[in-house]
């Protein structure tokens, strides 16, 4: 086998197939070996963590990991007015965690509510309703063929039904 030296990756290649790990970038090398798989384990098993009875209200969101200035800290998302349930919950799940993962994953939970309605923006209502707009009914009115611009009329109404 022989040694290329001047390629795009980090370290010396050898000629012939690489891990897929070596193909990965530098940045998303750290995030998966600092949080990706307790984060992607977390959301696998989260079910499991938590129970059925909080699992309808919550999920987490991220995962830092601990360094020089913080603990390691789950972010998760819960549906407004079950907060006080969680929070009852929060050694439970903490101890649930680090039982799952063998060793002292979490050290903190923080819990961000969230509303359930779903609301749409105005810009979309505003689409729908004028599915032709000025811009493209004069587009549609300088088409010289009749038969296509009837069709074309035809195909706006119905995207105004919708």
């Amino acid at each position: 086998m022989q040694f290329k030296k001047y390629t795009k990756q980090r370290n010396g290649s050898i000629q012939g197939l690489r891990s897929f790990k070596d193909t990965l970038p530098k940045n998303i090398k750290k995030v998966i070996n600092n949080r990706g798989h307790i984060y992607s384990e977390t959301l696998n098993n989260w079910k499991y963590i938590v129970g059925d009875n909080l699992f309808k209200f919550c999920y987490p969101k991220s995962f830092k990991n601990s360094n020089k200035f913080g603990v390691s800290t789950l972010l998760i998302m819960v549906k407004r007015g079950h907060e006080v349930d969680l929070e009852y919950s929060k050694k439970e799940i903490m101890d649930r965690i680090n039982v799952f993962f063998g060793n002292l994953v979490v050290e903190k939970l923080k819990f961000t509510s969230f509303s359930d309605e779903k609301k749409i923006p105005l810009k979309e209502k505003e689409l729908k309703e004028n599915a032709t707009n000025n811009k493209f009914k004069k587009k549609i009115n300088d088409v010289k063929n009749e038969k296509i611009k009837k069709s074309l009329l035809e195909l706006t109404k119905v995207f105004k039904e919708k």
